[in-house]
């Protein structure tokens, strides 16, 4: 299974493609000035990345989209996943533009955004319901291998996808707030779901693979102290990868283990905003995301990320003793 080239090759050539991609994009985004702005009121260690080039998400995106291209014809199945990590990332490439790039602020609009987001999650799942229905199903974890489907699972399919695809594009967003957090538990994550592919024969491996070379090779430049930033054209990107690939294994539920932190994410925010409005001003968290209350707590940069990194990883071993 380890030594399966259809995960090797694509690996390594993804790798290769960021670590030679990044020496260029860095330094033309930096003459193009997109560069990262910094709230006053955030976290005052943070002021010192402003002017960071962000937009790095392009060098992810190329980079998996070339590799796995040489893949579809004799793994189809990877074609709907790659729909999701390439729609979303034109979403997030639209938004950095916008806030980067035009200096409109607010970068797209709520609104906008959401548009486009139900716009891709609604092809996807009619991609999918038309062309294989069965991904629709749910796979139970630690249930000896127990799908649900059936009438009732069709009735509830649907909406279930919306929340699913668009809860964790979002939360992989959220997530994507310190150097290397994003890129780190996505890592994981893609290892996961290629280890889960090869097992449950998923086919989607090479994808899985380019991803995980992909993000290794970013992570070069995007550790501690970070030279470039993958903005939200990666971690919307990355949020289409992590929902597109659970749904091909049948395995959204999955999601809720590997991919805590980014529903942990996803909860402080929401928490800490409707406390905000029913208290009149009170907090829970000294500042959302969480990683950001971690830091203000007095952990550094990398030790979150670390501890973040780490817990994922172990949430992925217990996924794959859930899928048997």
């Amino acid at each position: 299974m380890i030594l399966n080239q259809d995960v090797l090759i694509p690996l390594f050539v993804a790798f290769a493609i960021s670590v030679a991609l990044s020496p260029f994009v860095i330094p033309f985004l930096q003459k193009l000035k997109v560069g990262q702005t910094e709230r006053e009121e955030g976290v005052k260690s943070h002021l010192k990345k402003a002017g960071t080039p962000t937009m790095g998400g392009l060098i992810i995106l190329i980079s998996v989209a070339v590799t796995s291209l040489f893949y579809l014809r004799r793994f189809p199945r990877m074609v709907p996943v790659l729909f999701l990590v390439v729609g979303f990332g034109i979403i997030g490439f639209l938004d950095d533009y916008l806030k980067v790039v035009l200096r409109r602020s607010d970068g797209l609009y709520p609104k906008q955004k959401m548009f486009g987001q139900i716009i891709v999650t609604t092809v996807f799942i009619a991609y999918i319901w038309f062309m294989d229905p069965s991904c629709l199903e749910l796979l139970i974890p630690f249930s000896g291998g127990t799908v649900i489907s059936g009438t009732v699972m069709r009735v509830v399919a649907i909406p279930l996808a919306y929340f699913a695809v668009i809860g964790t594009v979002n939360g992989v967003n959220f997530t994507d707030g310190l150097d290397g957090l994003a890129t780190g538990v996505t890592t994981m994550v893609a290892v996961f779901y290629t280890v889960a592919s090869l097992v449950l024969g998923g086919g989607i491996e090479p994808l899985t693979a380019a991803v995980t070379g992909a993000l290794l090779g970013f992570l070069l430049f995007n550790v501690y102290p970070a030279k470039v930033f993958m903005g939200d054209t990666g971690s919307l990107a990355l949020g289409g990868f992590v929902a597109g690939s659970a749904y091909m294994m049948k395995m959204p539920v999955f999601i809720l283990i590997v991919g805590l932190i980014y529903l942990v994410e996803v909860l402080s925010v929401i928490i800490q905003v409707t406390y905000f409005k029913k208290t009149g001003g009170k907090r829970i968290f000294k500042m959302a995301p969480i990683h950001h209350h971690f830091e203000l707590c007095g952990w550094s940069e990398t030790r979150v990320v670390t501890v973040f990194t780490v817990i994922t990883a172990f949430l992925c071993l217990l996924g794959l003793v859930g899928i048997g």
